[in-house]
């Protein structure tokens, strides 16, 4: 709530799947958290991204979807009562006289804690957009920087725009539930997994997807945020129509610390610097875990960031709970809450 000052033992910067572990982490050890996220949904790169697509090394899980993992990550979190502030990027961080931190919001919501946990990943990021006139006006309406669900484009006719894992990966999953995929890009060869794009160039031979190359975007046909058409240009200059009522692309995102990089941290090529063996950075009480963090030999994988979600949480014990001893306890010894 704005003007309130909102209280926890720590505040954690990114709620994907790293950052939702940490909640669970920081619960066992009888620490609230708070937790802020640029985006309107939990889940990070793993909602925005890939949200139906699987992932094969999560221990315990030979094969799960990025929504399914970001569900059960909420679910193993619930229990701790952690409060989420979503559509929100911190603008501001301050040490406070007494121990622990002030963090001030973009929609102004002011919360102290002891410590601070960055898992922000890459930072706040958004799309790349193409420089195409008027596309504002069919974000969200026609135009869609990332696939939410599949089932949305269900018998439409999709131009993908791109030609890396993201534009490659859903050509080959909305083939299955399109009425056309369409997918533009400039030159024959895509930059994504071998594999992936030999299956591609598969399905184009059998005519459930059709290769639009060389081609780059050019205009958009359409009004009221309803795209009509899809122009596109080749080398040379001449345009073509591509009927259309879709239009995804997939040219990269563009990540960014944002404030994170004014704290006065160690970084390393916009990385922040820790300590491996307790994900403390170079600032007293602030921690950073998954892909934003760096270290000599870091894997950047989830459970990596899964791991240094315990590290980070042990270490912030004492300054959540001074002169209390901790004694470190099993979670088949310790249960949960209520349990």
């Amino acid at each position: 709530m704005a003007g309130e000052v909102q209280r926890g033992d720590v505040a954690i910067i990114g709620a994907g799947p790293v950052g939702l572990f940490a909640v669970f982490e920081c619960g066992m050890l009888k620490m609230r958290c708070h937790v802020i996220d640029a985006l309107d949904v939990l889940g990070g790169q793993c909602a925005a991204l890939y949200p139906e697509k699987p992932i094969y090394d999560i221990p315990g899980h030979p094969r799960i979807d990025g929504a399914a993992l970001i569900d059960r990550l909420a679910e193993q979190a619930a229990p701790f009562h952690p409060v989420y502030h979503l559509a929100q990027q911190v603008e501001r961080l301050a040490a406070l006289p007494q121990g622990g931190f002030r963090i001030e919001t973009s929609l102004g919501t002011a919360i102290e804690t002891r410590a601070v946990i960055i898992a922000a990943g890459a930072g706040a990021f958004g799309p790349n957009r193409p420089p195409l006139p008027g596309i504002e006006g069919f974000e969200g309406k026609s135009v869609f920087y990332l696939v939410k669900r599949r089932e949305d484009f269900r018998g439409k006719r999709v131009v993908i725009a791109g030609g890396g894992d993201s534009a490659v990966d859903w050509a080959l999953s909305l083939a299955e539930v399109a009425a056309q995929v369409m997918v533009v890009h400039r030159r024959p060869k895509f930059r994504a997994a071998p594999e992936s794009a030999a299956r591609l160039e598969q399905l184009a031979r059998a005519g459930r997807i059709e290769l639009v190359i060389p081609y780059q975007l050019h205009g958009i046909d359409g009004g009221d945020g309803r795209i009509e058409a899809v122009i596109v240009a080749d080398l040379e200059g001449r345009t073509r129509r591509l009927p259309a009522d879709r239009l995804l692309p997939f040219f990269g995102l563009s990540t960014d610390l944002g404030p994170i990089a004014g704290w006065g941290l160690a970084l390393e090529r916009h990385h922040i610097a820790v300590d491996p063996a307790s994900c403390r950075s170079s600032a007293p009480g602030i921690f950073a875990i998954g892909d934003v963090a760096t270290y000599p030999g870091k894997l950047k994988l989830i459970l990596s960031g899964f791991a240094e979600a315990a590290l980070a949480a042990h270490a912030i014990f004492p300054l959540a709970h001074p002169g209390e001893a901790l004694h470190f306890e099993y979670s088949t010894t310790k249960g949960l809450p209520g349990s």
